[in-house]
């Protein structure tokens, strides 16, 4: 696993204190319609429960967090699932993809960042990994029943045999994949 790098160099600031500079304004909204586009690209992943989708989103928002920050890595979770509520309304969906994705990226980039190397980004990854299962799985107990016939009884036993593997396999596709493509593309966004 390629170890957590951060580099930028990026000095045309927009604010005084330079947090946020026209080019990573460009690179958040690039990076934010990159992940919009992704939220459509749904694929079953999980054969005992073809009707929960993975979306590849998360990885993007997962590399803006782990360059830029976490607060970046919030925007590119939420702005692309608020964008497609304009095209697909279904805010009971879109809210749990809001909340696994905050629930993995913000923890996993805040220690990521503060660790450092191979270290820090697996230490993340893992804390990040446990939080938005446990954020993913409790979500669904309240939020399913709002809007399936399921009850709150009929979620709770799913929670082993569909709602925890889902989510982990899930959590996992994002890691691994974010892990191997983060340095290279960290190099790039932030040159």
């Amino acid at each position: 696993m390629a170890a957590f790098t951060h580099v930028s160099h990026d000095t045309h600031s927009t604010t005084a204190g330079g947090s946020w500079s026209t080019r990573r304004i460009a690179t958040t909204a690039l990076l934010c319609a990159l992940a919009f586009v992704l939220t459509f690209v749904e694929v079953p992943i999980f054969p005992p429960a073809p009707w929960l989708m993975y979306d590849p989103s998360g990885i993007v928002a997962f590399v803006a967090a782990l360059v830029f920050g976490p607060a970046t890595g919030a925007v590119t979770v939420v702005l692309p699932w608020v964008l497609k509520t304009l095209f697909s309304f279904n805010p009971y969906g879109h809210f749990m993809a809001v909340l696994a994705g905050l629930t993995l990226v913000l923890p996993a980039a805040a220690i990521a960042r503060r660790l450092g190397g191979t270290r820090g980004l697996v230490a993340g990854m893992v804390v990040g990994a446990v939080v938005s299962i446990v954020a993913s799985v409790l979500g669904n107990i309240v939020v399913t029943p709002l809007y399936t016939a399921v009850s709150t009884a009929d979620v709770i036993a799913m929670i082993v045999p569909i709602l925890l593997p889902f989510n982990a396999l899930k959590v996992v596709l994002n890691c691994v994949v974010t892990a191997l493509v983060q340095r290279p593309l960290s190099q790039v966004l932030s040159a």
